[in-house]
């Protein structure tokens, strides 16, 4: 009789082991602990796992990715220099980048400078300090790009880092897609549709803060993707070695090391901060985010304390790295202002010794003083204009910003139109409108998305919204504030990613019988050619390409895009 068995009487049939009713009595042998290769496929998924197994795979996705990126980069350069004149807001950035590689600040520029330097003449470029309202390392790479075009007598040196980064954008869309959807094709998908998007060309073609902005973000979610991926497999690893030492159960789970990538994104949502003051949002979002994959992945291995796992052991370190990472990038982004005495308010703090921290340094007391005039600035901005647009619009493209309307060829009749433009009247415009078949589809799958986060908790769901709810949503705190469509182009990556995903629901996975996906498919691919289709139709309208009036007009779908 085994152990711990209680005694009773037993019939023994004829034939029956007599040992039988013993030995059925015993406790089944506990189950063999997942090995690392199971825990991995819990934690990533086969296709993940698949994407780049063999050295076809990989060649093949950087084949597609590179076809994307030459593509996008010919939408965008593609006469860069058209139109020779400073555009919008141009008209600050430009001549500040330039201004940083020659004088090292943001110096001013006198009156009515832009003829001059539109016709390659700085002269005009002065000494005494300019105040500006944005960090500088946008403008700085404005004024590099210059600097490595040979200067600044051509409109497309102006524009040459915007498009440099905005076709880079494309790249990194491939690669990130392709990874979160686990699909070759669908990373393909995601970088066509960027590629093609109007809000994404205009603002690749056009020198403004934003673009730059747009850039840094996407990078940083990439990086966060790939940190994501790699302490997975981490603790895969580890969490299958201690199974193996019979070390359960898990408590808080294995420490997972210092994760490189989590400080790239924080390095990179610096110079982010360091171009527009509004990744502050992206950086909070970011954060929350990747603690959270933390505690679902210990969750799924099996951790009792997953949820205290992940705040202390992951979200305390993601905080100091990833905050840390991000301010000091950001601090050294301002190098320049402290290395150079004449910059806007380097001195307030001599000139204002018992004002402020009065303990600190006088530079940091007067980058502190910078900084809270900035602020204000932003916080307080409401001067009308022409084209603000309300912030709970910029989904649908309701009120696009114009960037450039050429008068002088629009007043042109006659014999000097028809040579211009081949009729009677010409247009020749850069209206920063999102592809609208794209736009419109992707606020409808926004709804898609965050459905099946809430009722499914698909994690890609909460990544694609992510940058929804950190580059659209905050603008609501800023109702009375002055601001414009094209600030969209900083979550425009996940417009684009949300609709991605909501085709791959469409479609639906791999694994299902293909006859029952081709209907799907072909319904996708015919979306997706009609949206190429109206990407070809506007391009004109989004290159300041000089056209009949009529053609033009015939792009104004809405009232309110005129």
């Amino acid at each position: 009789m085994s152990a711990g068995t209680a005694p009773s009487a037993v019939t023994q049939e004829p034939g029956e082991d007599p040992h039988q009713g013993a030995a059925s009595s015993e406790p089944p042998a506990p189950p063999a602990p997942p090995t690392r290769d199971e825990l991995l496929e819990r934690l990533l998924g086969r296709a993940t796992l698949l994407l780049d197994a063999t050295r076809r795979d990989r060649l093949t996705g950087w084949a597609w990715t590179l076809g994307v990126t030459v593509f996008a980069g010919i939408l965008r350069f593609w006469h860069l220099g058209r139109p020779d004149t400073l555009v919008f807001d141009e008209t600050y950035y430009v001549k500040d980048g330039w201004s940083l590689v020659q004088r090292g600040y943001e110096a001013d520029w006198g009156e009515n400078p832009n003829p001059a330097f539109e016709a390659g003449d700085d002269s005009a470029l002065g000494t005494n300090a300019s105040y500006v309202v944005h960090p500088q390392v946008g403008k700085w790479l404005i004024g590099l790009g210059m600097r490595l075009s040979g200067g600044m007598e051509h409109a497309w040196g102006w524009r040459l880092t915007v498009a440099l980064l905005g076709t880079l954008s494309v790249l990194l869309m491939v690669r990130i897609a392709r990874r979160l959807f686990a699909s070759t094709a669908w990373g393909v998908v995601a970088g066509l549709l960027l590629a093609v998007d109007g809000m994404a060309i205009a603002m690749s073609r056009t020198s403004l803060l934003d673009p730059i902005l747009m850039f840094f973000l996407l990078a940083a979610f990439g990086a966060l993707l790939l940190d994501r991926e790699q302490a997975r497999r981490r603790l895969a690893e580890r969490t299958a070695a201690v199974l193996a030492d019979g070390k359960t159960p898990l408590g808080w789970g294995p420490d997972l090391g210092f994760r490189w990538w989590r400080l790239a994104a924080g390095a990179l949502l610096g110079l982010a901060l360091g171009t527009k003051w509004s990744a502050l949002y992206f950086l909070a979002v970011f954060g929350l985010l990747t603690v959270a994959w933390d505690a679902t992945a210990r969750r799924t291995v099996g951790a009792r304390l997953w949820a205290w796992a992940a705040l202390v052991k992951d979200g305390l370190l993601a905080a100091v790295v990833m905050v840390g990472s991000t301010l000091l990038v950001y601090v050294a982004s301002w190098w320049s202002w402290f290395a150079h005495p004449q910059s806007w308010g380097r001195q307030w703090g001599a000139e204002h010794p018992d004002e402020g921290i009065t303990f600190l340094p006088d530079s940091v007391r007067s980058f502190l003083e910078y900084h809270r005039q900035m602020w204000e600035f932003h916080t307080g901005l409401s001067s009308p204009h022409t084209y603000q647009a309300d912030w709970f619009g910029w989904i649908v493209q309701w009120r696009p910003t114009s960037f450039f309307w050429d008068a002088d060829l629009s007043a042109l009749s006659g014999a000097d139109a028809r040579a211009a433009c081949g009729a009677d009247k010409c247009a020749q415009a850069v209206l920063a409108v999102g592809n609208p078949v794209l736009w419109w589809a992707a606020a409808a799958s926004v709804l898609v998305a965050v459905f099946w986060l809430v009722r499914y908790v698909d994690w890609r769901a909460g990544a694609v919204v992510s940058g929804l709810v950190a580059g659209w949503l905050p603008w609501m705190a800023y109702a009375d504030r002055t601001v414009f469509t094209f600030y969209a182009i900083a979550f425009t990556p996940w417009m684009v990613l949300t609709l991605v995903y909501v085709l791959v629901l469409i479609v639906g996975p791999p694994s299902m019988p293909e006859g029952s996906r081709r209907g799907a498919i072909i319904g996708v691919g015919v979306f997706l050619g009609a949206l190429v289709a109206v990407s070809v139709f506007f391009y004109p309208i989004w290159s300041a390409w000089p056209v009949p009036y009529d053609f033009w007009h015939q792009h104004m779908w809405l009232k309110t895009w005129i």
